[in-house]
């Protein structure tokens, strides 16, 4: 476990924010996964972002599901998340697969948490990869709804996740809302960083929020898996890129606000226009 690293502190700060950038399903009370949290505590964090899917296995290296992998509203890996954001009294985001119980129907679904384990908001991926070491399609369905504001933490926020952000409509809609940061934990691999970086700078920029997207941090069952976490400002401007466990940013509204003055920030979005671009087009 690496030393807490204090990315570069702002005289209004907002918002405090922990990557890390671990998984915890060979943690199976919580132990490893609270005690990370008590340390971004330590370092004064309001929030800490976990990656995607952060305590399951790595379920779609395989075409295979699993039973196991899944489980229902407020299960246990749930009712593990609630619980150390309660113990360490940091609000989360984290995730699982979640299963339907009328329908059987999976759900790759992100969850935020406050600081005393309240379910705050939950948010289904909607973008599925089916490829070697990602057969996503094999696991879970694409999600059934648009991303919605959660105006309950220090700053106004949103939830994408891993390829989501390849498909910017997501952060549109929650710009519009009001949004000023985007979590969006992944799993991804190191040999496409690069344009992973470069997407979720545009987005950072198209958006004008805080982009916080936490990767997996190692290969697992021959999947290839890793590269460096990374936290954007609304300028594009990267203000951390870290492989460390515990990694703490510092969020300004007053930096969201310039972002929405400045080009291309003060664009109209005219959401009727695309709407019914897009009506037309589901037609």
């Amino acid at each position: 476990m690496t030393d807490v690293v204090v990315a570069a502190s702002l005289s209004d700060v907002d918002m405090r924010v922990a990557l890390i950038s671990e998984v915890f399903f060979d943690d199976p009370d919580a132990a490893h996964l609270t005690h990370a949290l008590h340390r971004a505590r330590d370092g004064g964090a309001d929030l800490a972002v976990l990656p995607e899917l952060p305590l399951n296995e790595w379920a779609p290296y395989s075409k295979v599901s699993r039973e196991e992998d899944a489980e229902s509203i407020d299960g246990p890996r749930q009712q593990r998340m609630s619980e150390a954001a309660a113990a360490s009294g940091v609000a989360l985001v984290g995730g699982a697969i979640v299963r339907e119980e009328e329908t059987g129907t999976r759900y790759n679904t992100a969850f935020v948490y406050d600081r005393v384990g309240v379910r705050l908001a939950s948010y289904r991926k909607v973008h599925l990869p089916e490829e070697e070491g990602y057969w996503e399609t094999s696991h879970y369905e694409p999600g059934d709804a648009a991303p919605q504001l959660i105006d309950s933490l220090p700053l106004r926020a949103g939830l994408q996740i891993c390829s989501d952000v390849n498909r910017p409509q997501g952060f549109q809609l929650l710009a519009a809302q009001g949004a000023e940061v985007v979590f969006a934990p992944r799993a991804t691999p190191p040999g496409s960083y690069d344009r992973w970086r470069i997407i979720l700078r545009a987005n950072a920029v198209m958006s004008g929020t805080y982009v916080i997207s936490v990767n997996r941090p190692r290969p697992e069952h021959g999947a290839s898996i890793g590269g460096p976490s990374i936290a954007i400002s609304p300028s594009g401007e990267v203000i951390a890129e870290t492989h460390d466990t515990v990694t703490i940013v510092d969020l300004s509204r007053n930096v969201v606000e310039q972002a929405g003055v400045a080009y291309p920030g003060y664009l109209a979005r005219f959401p009727g226009l695309y709407s019914d671009a897009w009506s037309h087009l589901a037609e």
